[in-house]
């Protein structure tokens, strides 16, 4: 299976070819629209995409970790950490895909 990393460039001819959006326009609308996922999340918003999935936020508490190769206790600083969960109706698409069944 060849890997291929989808792009914001991607997304932005996705949108020209399917929308018919002029280039341009097609690259402010996916600007915009991860401009707002983004801010909901910064935000401590869940920002829920139907038959897609869910992007939350998880705060994590500082904890003690180890260095592995002296064995050193070290703090690990608390953080907030992205969580993306997707839906069962991506996960069945993609199973679909890899199974050979046809989803309809």
């Amino acid at each position: 299976m060849a890997e291929k990393t989808m792009t914001r460039a991607d997304l932005t001819e996705a949108v020209y070819h399917e929308v018919g959006l002029s280039r341009s326009e097609s690259a402010e609308l996916v600007e915009s629209v991860l401009g707002e996922i983004s801010e909901s999340l910064i935000d401590g918003e869940t920002v829920k995409i139907s038959s897609f999935g869910s992007f939350s936020i998880r705060d994590k508490a500082q904890r003690v970790g180890r260095n592995l190769k002296t064995g050193e206790a070290v703090p690990i600083l608390p953080r907030r950490v992205l969580v993306f969960r997707a839906s069962h109706v991506l996960k069945d698409r993609i199973n679909d895909e890899l199974t050979g069944r046809d989803g309809a």
